[in-house]
């Protein structure tokens, strides 16, 4: 099994939802991989007043190819540990997209 096969996506009504793993302040802004199911993430932002979140959101939705508005947290605004619902995409689209963006 390779390493995208094992992000763990759990498909919902009209979309999909996938546990992050973020680093904040890092030297860039990018998507790392999988670790322990969860995608893995560096951000440039640091975790304060939501640089973060909001940095987080509009990375995945430049790589997913939809809008921000379709990039929610919904578990763990303030930890580093998250759980985000991308709305109108399939678990399979998801995965495609995200190994292409990888570094």
């Amino acid at each position: 099994m390779g390493e995208w096969e094992a992000l763990v996506l759990n498909p919902r009504t009209g979309g999909v939802r996938l546990s992050v793993h973020v680093r904040p302040r890092s030297s860039r802004s990018a998507i790392l991989g999988v670790r322990e199911g969860a995608l893995e993430v560096a951000l440039t932002a640091p975790p304060a007043d939501g640089a973060a979140n909001s940095e987080l959101v509009k990375l995945l939705a430049r790589a997913l190819e939809v809008r921000r508005g379709d990039v929610s947290i919904v578990v763990g605004a303030s930890s580093r540990s998250k759980v985000l619902e991308i709305n109108g995409m399939l678990p399979e689209q998801a995965r495609s997209r995200l190994s292409g963006a990888a570094r």
